[in-house]
């Protein structure tokens, strides 16, 4: 159900949600208590199948956005509907449990459901298989690679069949060439899987290589200011970063960026 920021019942449902539209915010503001606006009439709608990501200046409000569509922090302002339950989180840090296997960080939310041992085990093999990792299974985290444990992170959220994935920075940390490969393996996934994919980054690149369209913030409190949609096919190489319509896409949502600063 749709509500505004006070709980009140808010547009009717075809309103909210046409055409496959998993994530709408209209109008969202954030306030935290210690008096920072973060976020201010924010207007955002994602699709299914469509892949968007937010980029602009450090503190603007991108990963509180997040927070807010995935129900971990309260809006203190405006409307939001998400039409789906299945929600994929992956956080800027993997997050994994020490004393549990790659197997058994992986099943951890599938278990937390309740989810019977037999069908948890099948969908973390699954999406161990998928996210590059079988061989790994009986490795505790401080055996892997930063990227290996950013593959756990992802392959336990792949568990969850999400329909709605939102993606907090989760490869800023990682060197560039471990970092471009994990681009093209999500664009993989994204491309077999077609969930609706908001992905946070401070990487220009990064957002085109991987959306269909990106979309640019303010300073704080952060707006939306820009959106600019991708044109180029699904079945994205490395050696599109070369092709100057690429470069010249990344250069205007540069100077917008710039501008927005």
């Amino acid at each position: 159900m749709s509500t505004t920021a006070t709980g009140a019942p808010a547009a009717a449902e075809q309103d909210w949600a046409p055409d496959g539209t998993l994530l709408r915010m209209r109008e969202v503001d954030m306030h935290f208590g210690n008096g920072v606006h973060a976020v201010d009439a924010v207007d955002l709608a994602v699709r299914r199948g469509e892949f968007v990501s937010l980029v602009g200046p450090s503190g603007c409000g991108k990963s509180t956005l997040l927070r807010i569509a995935a129900g971990l922090e309260s809006r203190t302002g405006g409307s939001m509907h998400v039409s789906t339950d299945a929600i994929g989180y992956v956080f800027q840090d993997p997050t994994l449990l020490p004393w549990r296997t790659v197997l058994a960080n992986v099943e951890l939310c599938t278990q937390l459901q309740h989810v019977g041992k037999a069908e948890r085990r099948r969908k973390a093999l699954d999406a161990i298989d998928m996210v590059g990792l079988r061989g790994f299974e009986e490795n505790y985290p401080s055996q892997l690679s930063g990227g290996m444990k950013m593959r756990a992170s992802l392959a336990r959220a792949l568990t969850l069949d999400p329909e709605l994935f939102l993606f907090d920075e989760p490869f800023g940390a990682i060197d560039e060439i471990t970092r471009e490969r994990l681009n093209g393996e999500l664009l993989r996934i994204f491309r077999a899987q077609r969930f609706a994919g908001v992905f946070v980054t401070h990487s220009i690149a990064e957002a085109v290589f991987l959306s269909t369209r990106v979309v640019v913030m303010s300073a704080r409190p952060g707006r939306v200011v820009g959106s600019f949609d991708v044109p180029f096919d699904g079945h994205r190489e490395p050696a599109l970063r070369a092709d100057a319509a690429f470069a010249r896409l990344t250069g205007e949502i540069g100077e917008c960026l710039r501008d927005a600063a």
